[in-house]
């Protein structure tokens, strides 16, 4: 399909009904993304038609229009992975929506920055309309992320020691929430900055048991001084150095997971620790587990449990900015510096009543 064709044909319907991002070729966001307009089509046997409420910017969105990530959409395509939707029609056999409910993606690849959309009724779940859009619309990626890293790699019991790095992250902040909720001890590693205290006290707040830069936790005598059991889970998105010193902080027979690069440098690991502590080191890709686990009851009862918690208040979404869809620009400007994801969220919102 010629992109350029394509791109000149969905301008020339002039609909104001629906609007959507589009790329065409993989490069900078700022640069390769494009607004245009769309036709949406009456929806047929399973098919639904959604009003978009929301859909945030994740990095790996950014990186998948850089097209530098493991996932490369056929292009053109229309950038996004997370969202929150309102089912506005339904096909003839759709039996798991009706319209009026507030949906989530079930899986990656919809193209969710959009104002409306025409899907298959299967790629969509319903979810409580008591769901604020924010948590909502950042459902199906960072909080199972978290879940399932505290979950599937070791056996945790309450008063438990888990610690990661890049704690001030979207997962990291889900980290910190289920490990309060489960009554499991968190230690959180962030970066310094000028503004360290307010960041430190932000996340106190929000559940974290003790949080360190990564200059203290490297002389720090928590573990030392016998207060703090070692931990048994350390959980690395970050690598390097960083990555490294979470791992020296395992107890014998620890695990230690990665399942991100924000410093670009590999994960390495002493020798001591491999051979004298029998530490593992793992990795973990949210989207190859949902894409195994696509149908199964573990999937449902996991997105129930962090459904329930967040309408208990236990877990809320990430620090976050809600950005009006026609304000698009703004966000993609930063991800040409590198400072554009230090730990606040930008979310399209689409209605005016949102």
């Amino acid at each position: 399909m010629n992109c350029h064709r394509s791109l000149s044909a969905v301008r020339r319907m002039h609909t104001i009904h629906a609007r959507k991002l589009l790329y065409c070729d993989y490069g900078e966001p700022s640069q390769v993304v494009k607004l245009v307009e769309e036709k949406i089509s009456t929806p047929q046997s399973n098919q639904i038609v959604l009003e978009m409420l929301g859909a945030p910017i994740n990095p790996a969105d950014i990186n998948t229009v850089q097209g530098v990530y493991p996932i490369k959409p056929p292009l053109p395509s229309v950038p996004g992975n997370e969202g929150v939707g309102r089912v506005l029609s339904i096909g003839s056999d759709v039996k798991n929506v009706s319209v009026g409910d507030t949906v989530v993606p079930l899986e990656v690849g919809l193209g969710t920055w959009r104002t409306h959309g025409l899907f298959d009724a299967s790629q969509w779940m319903k979810v409580s309309s008591k769901l604020g859009i924010a948590e909502a619309a950042t459902l199906l990626t960072n909080p199972p992320t978290a879940y399932r890293m505290l979950k599937d790699f070791v056996s945790l019991n309450p008063g438990d020691v888990v610690i990661q790095n890049g704690a001030n992250s979207a997962c990291g902040q889900y980290v910190i929430q289920l490990c309060n909720a489960w009554n499991l001890t968190s230690v959180n590693v962030v970066r310094d900055r000028p503004n360290i205290n307010d960041l430190k006290d932000s996340l106190l707040k929000l559940g974290a048991s003790h949080v360190l830069t990564e200059e203290e936790l490297r002389s720090t005598s928590l573990f030392k001084s016998g207060g703090l059991k070692a931990p048994k889970l350390a959980l690395n998105c970050v690598g390097g150095q960083s990555g490294m010193e979470i791992l020296r902080k395992l107890q014998t027979k620890g695990v230690h997971v990665t399942y991100g690069g924000m410093s670009r440098h590999p994960v390495t690991a002493p020798t001591s620790a491999l051979i004298f502590k029998d530490v593992q080191l793992r990795g973990f890709w949210m989207s190859r587990w949902s894409k195994e686990n696509a149908t199964s009851s573990e999937r449902q009862k996991m997105f129930q449990e962090i459904i329930d918690l967040m309408l208990s208040g236990a877990v809320k979404a990430p620090t976050h900015k809600l950005l009006p869809f026609k304000d698009y620009d703004i966000p993609l400007k930063k991800t040409l510096d590198m400072k554009g994801f230090t730990g606040q969220k930008f979310i399209f919102t689409f209605s005016e009543n949102v």
